[in-house]
């Protein structure tokens, strides 16, 4: 039976990981996650976890830490934001090529310059192609629930690779919200325990993890990692089905909200769907077909399933909540638009770039997107496909 209870996300997470109890958690803390090793520190102090707690001199070192013990056969875990992310991003690396299914919670903080300590992906982002799986919140219980799926996941034979369970910085983060939390013994029968079939103590098949990958061999290791991850998004609609069938909520690759009859849409991320979801009702209720799509998992990048939702429409705003500079767009705009590139009947899109370093995004702002998306669909012209929304210089490279 579920219990009511009212949680920031990073206590979210907390709960969920006490509720596993890995064998393992490295810690190096950092604005807006360092709650969530705190809230487990305590878990330890008080008797309620074994986890071996282990405090490092930094974040290449945590992580650096959670490979060893997978690589002995051990669940890790661990968590960071921001320039911890960067600063573990040759390890981020050796753990998806050398198939160690880490579990990293993320609360997601813009990346310096200028600094800043508030929210967008562009920390995530940096890291898309690593080889990490992403699955992306928009509330604390989807963080929540993310969590609880996520070492199953990862930890599956035809997967084994590491994931990332990612959160808003201080949006979810910080925020408390009424939540479900799953009784404990239920948590632990759905997650169960780790099941390594390869491992460095296990002394009836000695193995060496990390070794140098000669040209005859390194990409024969990189089409496994790619087929790992193309499994992956089978393997997470199976355990999300599961979950649904377990504890009642249901999650998908993706969220289509009202896209039954949509004309146009936006794709977006996190928390700022919450705000879109709202501007979408106040469309509906005008009579404007308007529709939303939530990316759920970013890694593996759902690209056929998204291109049979999005192919009907006229129009589609993707929001960026990072900037890729690329001069075309971003990271998630490249993505949406590579799903769709063979489609006969394809919609016109644009790409926005919004909320960089926790900017305000609200419900009058996802209006305006969807107005211009509405001028496409009247006129035929796209106009500027690349922009930026809510400087504060006004100029003319915004919605």
């Amino acid at each position: 039976m579920s219990i009511r209870e009212r949680l920031s996300g990073n206590e979210a997470i907390a709960t969920a990981m006490r509720q596993i109890n890995p064998d393992v958690f490295a810690m190096f803390p950092i604005t807006p996650s360092t709650e969530i090793p705190q809230y487990f520190a305590q878990y330890v102090a008080d008797g309620l976890v074994d986890t071996e707690f282990v405090c490092v001199e930094s974040e290449h070192s945590s992580l650096s830490t959670c490979l060893g013990a997978e690589a002995a056969g051990a669940r890790a875990v661990t968590a960071t934001s921001s320039a911890g992310l960067s600063y573990m991003n040759e390890v981020l690396y050796v753990a998806a090529s050398a198939r160690l299914p880490v579990v990293l919670a993320v609360a997601c903080r813009a990346l310096t310059g200028p600094i800043n300590i508030n929210h967008d992906y562009s920390d995530t982002m940096a890291e898309r192609d690593s080889g990490f799986i992403q699955i992306y919140g928009e509330n604390n219980q989807e963080v929540y629930d993310n969590y609880l799926m996520a070492h199953r996941i990862a930890e599956h034979p035809d997967v084994r690779l590491p994931l990332m369970v990612c959160e808003d910085g201080f949006i979810t983060s910080h925020a408390l919200e009424n939540i479900e939390l799953e009784e404990d013994q239920a948590v632990k029968n759905f997650v169960g325990e780790y099941q390594p079939e390869n491992y460095l103590l296990k002394e009836e098949n000695p193995l060496a993890v990390g070794p140098y990958g000669i040209s005859a061999y390194y990409m024969e290791a990189r089409v496994a990692q790619a087929e790992a991850m193309k499994n992956a998004k089978g393997v997470i609609l199976s355990v999300a089905k599961d979950f649904e069938e377990t504890f009642g909520r249901k999650y998908g690759l993706f969220e289509s909200y009202k896209m039954e009859d949509a004309e146009f849409a936006m794709v977006i991320m996190g928390s700022s769907a919450g705000t879109a979801k709202a501007a979408v009702d106040e469309l509906r209720a005008a009579g404007v077909k308007a529709g939303l799509v939530k990316i759920r998992v970013f890694r593996p990048f759902p690209s056929e399933e998204l291109a049979q939702v999005l192919k009907g429409c006229k129009a589609v705003a993707v929001m960026d909540k990072s900037e890729g500079f690329s001069a075309c767009g971003g990271p998630l705009y490249a993505e949406t638009a590579g799903a769709l590139i063979n489609e006969e009947q394809r919609p016109k899109m644009i790409d926005v770039v919004f909320g960089l370093g926790g900017r305000d995004f609200t419900v009058k702002a996802a209006k305006s997107v969807y107005e211009r998306l509405q001028n496409i669909v009247e006129t035929g012209e796209v106009g500027e496909v690349y922009v930026h929304m809510g400087q504060r210089d006004g100029g003319n490279h915004g919605i």
